[in-house]
């Protein structure tokens, strides 16, 4: 069945159109990505502002178009960190849903955890049996999923994000070394209270998800244009990483804007990204990370295909 999932997130809006058949996998027809930046300023605040709001709500009035165009079957809308955080989160649900008729509902940590692991390991070889962690930094949460042979482990959202890091350490521009380390001190020791020292030790390989993953191997790769098909995949080095951001952290956002292959509306966060990911890394003992555009909303569309209706 053809299916759409719209992932409001901190820092992006996104959407996915796919035809899903259970058990035979996600094929991509069409699949977008907007920075609109609802979390932006939810840390200091606890509130949605009425500007990001907007931006998000122009959104859906494009994916509306989109998903009409594709004669969808089901459609769904998932919320996340900024919405779960914020004390005018529900009623933003429900404009959402009033507004654009997408069902759906904020999804709590674990849900959003156990989505993002069924959607980036929907590919991979069910028999691997070396323990995962999934690594989905987003604009107010990191998702951190271990597992093994398609089955979920511990999990846990923490509140470490790319909006919410770069707004608590990140003034100047460029920042400064004090608020690079700053900020790498605060990521470090949120992984340590969320994470088990075992769990981490156990832990064999990485394959990270979202904006800021595929932001890096777009990067890495030199492509003027995204292609799915060339950041699946795609591994990073530690070393690399370490280079990519000695070289992002040097330049102010305006010259950051035109790095190729970094969409230019991610340029404000995406220092504090590769921070996170690299200080993630470091924490789990791990020298590369694998790439991979399927995420929550691969997972969320297995879901509601196999349900056959939308979220409620």
């Amino acid at each position: 069945m053809r299916v759409a999932v719209v992932d409001i997130g901190t820092n992006s809006t996104r959407l996915l159109i796919a035809d899903v058949e259970p058990g035979a996998g996600v094929a991509e027809r069409h699949r977008e990505s907007i920075v609109t930046r609802l979390g932006e300023g939810v840390d200091v605040t606890g509130r949605l502002g009425e500007e990001p709001q907007a931006r998000v709500f122009a959104a859906l009035e494009r994916y509306a178009a989109e998903i009409a165009a594709h004669g969808c079957e089901a459609s769904t809308a998932v919320m996340t960190s900024a919405v779960r955080d914020a004390a005018n989160g529900g009623a933003f649900a429900a404009l959402v849903r009033e507004r654009h008729g997408l069902a759906g509902r904020t999804l709590s940590g674990d849900e959003e955890a156990g989505f993002t692991f069924a959607g980036a390991t929907a590919a991979r070889a069910p028999d691997d049996p070396r323990e995962l962690v999934v690594i989905d930094i987003g604009g107010g949460s990191t998702e951190l999923v271990c597992g093994a042979r398609g089955e979920l482990g511990f999990h846990v959202s923490t509140q470490i994000g790319v909006v919410r890091h770069t707004e608590r350490h990140l003034r100047g521009d460029p920042p400064t070394e004090a608020e690079l380390g700053a900020l790498a001190t605060d990521v470090d020791a949120g992984v340590a209270a969320a994470v088990p020292a075992d769990v981490r030790a156990a832990v064999r390989a990485a394959v990270a998800v979202a904006g800021t993953a595929t932001s890096c191997a777009a990067i890495d790769l030199a492509l003027v244009h995204y292609d799915t098909e060339k950041v699946e995949g795609h591994v990073l080095s530690h070393a690399k990483l370490e280079a990519l951001l000695e070289r992002l952290a040097a330049i102010p956002v305006a010259e950051r804007r035109g790095v190729v292959g970094l969409n230019p509306d991610r340029a404000p966060t995406i220092v504090a990204g590769v921070v996170i990911l690299t200080r993630v890394l470091d924490a789990f003992g791990l020298d590369e990370v694998e790439v991979s555009d399927r995420d929550i909303l691969w997972g969320v569309a297995l879901d509601l295909a196999s349900k056959d209706r939308s979220i409620g």
